[in-house]
Formats: structure tokens, C-alpha cells, sequence
């Protein structure tokens, strides 16, 4: 007998390409409905603040990045003043960051240069972002898309996940299932995909036991069953909100309290 599963599998065994297009897109209006409130959630007011930070977040928690970036740009509140920081107050101020040796080394030189190259902006171009150091193609996306407008589809490991889940792709190389993935999407939609993905991951579909039967993709999913598919049961393992989302509700929680 079949498993759950085994018979989601089953119904999308023979899709075409076709199928699969207008099933991705059936995909992106259900999360843009679940995820309303889907968006980058590490704080910025500036590109370079942005690159700053999503270099930062590397290994560790938008929740943390959050926690030191405000002193880090007291500090350093541009290209120009970080470039010309002393490397150790650097690393103290992010060390709860973790690598933070490595990651001090990275925001100052990739500062230098932006103001060696870019007259200390922060380009709106990816071959000039990827060649900033500790700037991959995920951090130059994440900045385009957010400080810029510039469509793209940022794959972190919830994407990756979600993706090969419901079988948009079968790739694991970040690369190729953005490749793959993005072919399927008109190109507007990509970075509002990226983000609405990563909620879904964080909040219903987990890495360990996703939430299955109270998953509103359960019917275009081709891994239902692999969790909970009990709708009761699934119920109590979704998050209501992502830890970032808790963070600011805790800042928000004690600054009325300290205003009463």
C-alpha cells in the first residue's frame, strides 16, 4: 500500500513543463496570500547598510545581525568610515556574529573598495557587487533586490529546500535551482518569491517535520506526507510568526514598557 507520500509523488510523475510552469505560478499567488507580510528581515536604511549586513549574516540569525548592526553603524555609518575603521573595534562590535574575524576583514576591505572603485556607493550592478569581498552572488542578489529593485531569485537553504520539495527542480547546487526556478516565474515576481519562500520554510515547511496538513500548497506539492499530514496535528508545529518577527515584537513589548 501506498504511503501519503508516495501517492503525492505519483500525481505529478508525468507533468510537463508546461504543467510545471503554471503550477509554479499557482504556487507564487498561494504564498503571496499566505505571506502577506513576507520581506528582508535584516534592518537597513542604506544599500550599503544592507550589504553590510547580509555579509554579516552568514552562519548566523537575521536576529542577531539585527542585535549589532545599529552600533556597528553608529560607528560606521558609510563606506567611508568603515574603510577607515580600526580592525579590532570592528571585530568587537560584531563578534556575537561569530567569524568575526574573518567577516571584520571582509566589510572593511569590501568599504575600501567601494571607495577606491565606486566613490563609496554601493553598485547597482552584479558583477561589480560579486567582486566586493565576502560578497557572493546570494549577498549581491539580496542587495539588488532589496536596495535597488533589481529583480532575482536569492536561494539560502530554505529556498533550496522548498524548491526541490515541490518539485520545481532537482538541483542542489545554489546555482542551478535558481537557474531552473527562475525560468519559471516572469522575472518581477522573483525577489518577492525569494522572501515568501523562506517564510514558508520557517514557518510550515521545516527542514525536519514540515506541517503538511496545514500547508495551503498541500494540493500542488508533490512531498505532501513527508510531515504531518493529520491537519490537527500539523496545526500545532506551524510558527505563527518568524524569530526576527518575535525579536521586534519583544523591542516593540519593552519600549512601551519603558515609556509607561
Amino acid at each position: 500500500m501506498l504511503t501519503v507520500a508516495e501517492k503525492s509523488a505519483r500525481r505529478f510523475s508525468r507533468e510537463t513543463p508546461l504543467g510545471r510552469t503554471r503550477r509554479a505560478r499557482k504556487i507564487g499567488r498561494i504564498l503571496a496570500e499566505a505571506h502577506p507580510d513576507a520581506g528582508c528581515e535584516l534592518d537597513f536604511a542604506t544599500p550599503f547598510q544592507l550589504l553590510v549586513a547580509t555579509v554579516l549574516s552568514a552562519q548566523t540569525t537575521d536576529v542577531r545581525v539585527n542585535e549589532v548592526t545599529p552600533a556597528l553603524f553608529a560607528a560606521y555609518p558609510d563606506a567611508r568610515a568603515l574603510a577607515a575603521a580600526d580592525l579590532p573595534a570592528v571585530e568587537e562590535i560584531i563578534r556575537p556574529t561569530g567569524f568575526f574575524r574573518a567577516k571584520a576583514r571582509n566589510i572593511v576591505a569590501l568599504a575600501r573598495d567601494l571607495v577606491e572603485d565606486h566613490d563609496g556607493e554601493v553598485p547597482a550592478d552584479l558583477g561589480a557587487l560579486v567582486a566586493l569581498p565576502g560578497t557572493g552572488r546570494k549577498t549581491a542578489l539580496v542587495v539588488l533586490g532589496n536596495a535597488f529593485g533589481v529583480p532575482g531569485l536569492t536561494v539560502d537553504t530554505h529556498v533550496g529546500r522548498l524548491s526541490r520539495r515541490l518539485g520545481l527542480t532537482a538541483q542542489t547546487d545554489p546555482v542551478a535551482v535558481e537557474r531552473e526556478v527562475a525560468a519559471l516565474y516572469p522575472a518581477r515576481d522573483l525577489t518577492m518569491l525569494s522572501h515568501r519562500l523562506i517564510f514558508h520554510g520557517r514557518r510550515i515547511c521545516h527542514a525536519r517535520t514540515p506541517a503538511c496538513g496545514a500547508c495551503p500548497l498541500a494540493r500542488q506539492c508533490p512531498s505532501f506526507g513527508t510531515g504531518e499530514p493529520d491537519p490537527e496535528r500539523a496545526q500545532t508545529i506551524v510558527r505563527t510568526e518568524t524569530a526576527v518577527q518575535a525579536a521586534a515584537a519583544r523591542r516593540s513589548a519593552s519600549t512601551r514598557g519603558g515609556e509607561s
